[in-house]
């Protein structure tokens, strides 16, 4: 999935260097698969990446290597179950421009501040982390950083270059653990946090939806460029296999030309 993933989108951006994050479950044969497709790839262990003080796992790490790379970087982060299939003109003009960009998590999802944030779930069930912390967001201190937030889908984001620090993620982070305890090393915290910077980043937009969206039943698909199939979506309607088969045939076709 991620072969498929990188070269779907790959052929539509200005070049650029790849690195792989490795969660440490990557064989020696997945190694020299990913060195076969991509010879100029970087492989880097998540193992190697500090993240104090902000939590550990959940994909901190990813995160907190993207803010270091973007200090002279323009960096894209790519999960595996990304698909492109036609040209992204909003991501390469993103490029263009260095602003950044996030993936819209449904229809109506734009930047907000702090208070709209936490108004629009104001009624939903604290059970699951992100409704939990999106409610506590207009108690941030100054020191925390922007006003500014929106509900995106971290599956697929573009970090300006020199305008995101790891210091604003950790200072953010800092601030909703006062706020939310050890629930803030939860799942979906970093997520939030890529919202946040995203949405307080010079000219950070959110991408249009539903032409770049996280494929669920109640999307057509013919109306998207890039579909994010975030966990079994990606069966739903056998959307992503015919997609994936439609990608192998067009990449075929283009070696061989």
């Amino acid at each position: 999935m991620y072969l498929l993933a990188i070269k779907s989108f790959y052929r539509y951006i200005p070049g650029g260097e790849i690195v792989v994050l490795d969660d440490g479950s990557l064989t020696g044969a997945d190694r020299q698969l990913l060195a076969a497709h991509l010879p100029d790839a970087t492989v880097t262990p998540l193992a190697d990446i500090a993240t104090a003080p902000c939590p550990r796992g959940g994909c901190w790490e990813r995160l907190l290597y993207i803010l270091d790379r973007s200090d002279n970087n323009y960096v894209i982060q790519l999960d595996s179950d990304v698909l492109a299939s036609d040209p992204i003109p909003e991501v390469t003009d993103a490029i263009a421009r260095n602003t950044s960009f996030t993936l819209n998590s449904g229809g109506g999802m734009g930047i907000e501040t702090l208070e709209q944030a936490a108004a629009r779930v104001a009624g939903y069930s604290e059970e699951h982390l992100q409704p939990a912390a999106e409610q506590k967001l207009p108690l941030l201190p100054p020191e925390a950083g922007g006003r500014l937030y929106v509900r995106g889908s971290a599956g697929f984001a573009g970090f300006a270059r020199g305008r995101h620090a790891r210091g604003q993620a950790e200072a953010f982070s800092v601030a909703m653990q006062a706020l939310l305890g050890s629930r803030w090393a939860e799942w979906g915290s970093e997520q939030i946090a890529s919202n946040y910077l995203i949405a307080n980043s010079p000219g950070g937009a959110v991408l249009t939806w539903p032409t770049y969206a996280c494929f669920e039943p109640n999307l057509d698909p013919a109306l998207s460029r890039l579909l994010h199939f975030v966990g079994s979506w990606r069966f739903d309607r056998g959307v992503y296999a015919s997609r994936a088969r439609r990608l192998i045939s067009e990449l075929e076709r283009e070696t061989v030309s």
